[in-house]
């Protein structure tokens, strides 16, 4: 699981950002969202611009330099942030294996371009590679041998160079190793829309049909479909050598994405990959809601609910989503200023901010001097006071 994540200097990330998911409250409801002591379903708040997608990308920014998966380089123009003074963006992911923990930790000039990368499992550095100087090292049992080879000039990650180019001994260190390797491998990004892509977890680029038809679930899907009030009469077959999901009417069959509506198309979308989901390690789904209505959109989180030992975060503006029926307060985020904290958090900083008080329609009087009046013995008559409302400030005087 990922407990911790955090960035620096990328994109919109001028400063430091945390994403912290591995110390959940006690409640004691809906506990199966918890597993191995960390938040695995989670829905992310935010206006417009304020950097949601940007923190899906920098969370999958990891899968560039450690696998061979599907990636997404166009996003990741303009790498650095435009106002930052390092010429580097720094990266940091706390995960945890059966107990274990892992660090790694990484900085880059650009989407390409690692300049230091340091892995540490349970406290010790056990990888470690500065690409400027061109110094490092790794102590893992079994690649003591790649120390010789190393140091080169070779742009390519020491981590995976590690994991591809050596026979690690079967011991706890080096299993936890594979774990950390093969979570990351198994990381996915997609978009409510198909033309945004999809970034890790795989290659290739089967259609949404294709992939429901091999995957013999067509009548599953139908059933989905079905569950949220849109009724077709679905079955497989095969058009000009392509899998297809074709519609039958009383007086013509037509394949099923011609006459879908958008909000169809992004909820087959879904169940595209709601079917290999189910073997991922973290899934972020961007605006995963954009085509859905309210029921639709707590149906589609319902059914994510039931993947188990699968990190799932979502990013949404629909705050109707924002129950206890379906999650917990340690599962909803807010992303603002730069910084993404517990929606339930934020809550109760506003209830003790004077600030926020006066949008709730109420007044702070204050005195000349500027203290704040609490009892009517801080006044007596002919005192002159201040009430300071939402949109502005008055004075008066005590009769």
């Amino acid at each position: 699981m990922l407990k911790k994540f955090s960035v620096e200097n990328f994109k919109g990330f001028k400063d430091k950002l945390a994403f912290d998911i591995g110390y959940p409250s006690n409640y004691g409801f809906n506990s199966e969202i918890i597993e191995n002591g960390c938040v695995t379903k989670g829905i992310i708040y935010g206006i417009n611009s304020c950097g949601k997608s940007n923190l899906g990308l920098a969370i999958f920014d990891i899968i560039i330099h450690l696998t061979e998966k599907n990636k997404l380089l166009r996003s990741y123009d303009l790498y650095l942030n435009m106002s930052g003074r390092k010429s580097f963006a720094e990266f940091e992911y706390v995960f945890a294996f059966d107990g274990h923990e892992v660090i790694y930790r990484y900085k880059k000039s650009s989407v390409d371009t690692l300049q230091e990368e340091s892995l540490f499992i349970d406290e010790k550095e056990v990888v470690y590679y500065d690409f400027v100087k061109g110094e490092g090292f790794t102590c893992l049992e079994g690649s003591e041998t790649l120390n010789a080879t190393i140091r080169s000039n070779s742009p390519i990650s020491r981590v995976k160079y590690v994991n591809s180019n050596s026979i690690l001994a079967d011991n706890t260190e080096n299993q936890v190793f594979k774990k950390f390797i093969n979570f990351v491998d198994r990381m996915l990004l997609f978009y409510s829309l198909d033309n945004r892509g999809y970034e890790g977890f795989m290659n290739g680029s089967e259609s949404v049909a294709e992939g429901i038809v091999n995957s013999g679930k067509v009548e599953e899907f139908k059933e989905f479909l079905k569950e949220n009030d849109i009724v077709y009469d679905l079955y497989p077959c095969e058009v000009d050598g392509r899998k297809s999901i074709y519609c039958h009417f009383d007086n013509q069959d037509v394949d099923f994405f011609r006459i879908a509506s958008t909000g169809t198309r992004s909820l087959a979308l879904f169940y595209y990959w709601y079917i290999k989901m189910q073997k991922a390690s973290f899934v972020f789904i961007d605006e995963f809601d954009a085509f859905y209505h309210f029921e639709l959109s707590e149906s589609v989180e319902k059914r994510l609910r039931t993947i188990h030992g699968v990190q799932i975060f979502t990013t949404t503006h629909n705050t109707d989503l924002m129950s206890n029926d379906l999650l917990r307060p340690d599962c909803y985020f807010i992303l603002k200023d730069n910084k993404i904290k517990l929606i339930s958090a934020v809550s109760k900083l506003d209830t003790l901010s004077p600030l926020k008080t006066l949008t709730r329609g109420y007044a702070i009087l204050e005195k000349e001097d500027r203290s704040v009046i609490t009892s009517i013995e801080d006044v007596k008559k002919g005192d002159i006071i201040k009430v300071v409302l939402q949109d502005g400030e008055k004075k008066a005087s005590i009769l």
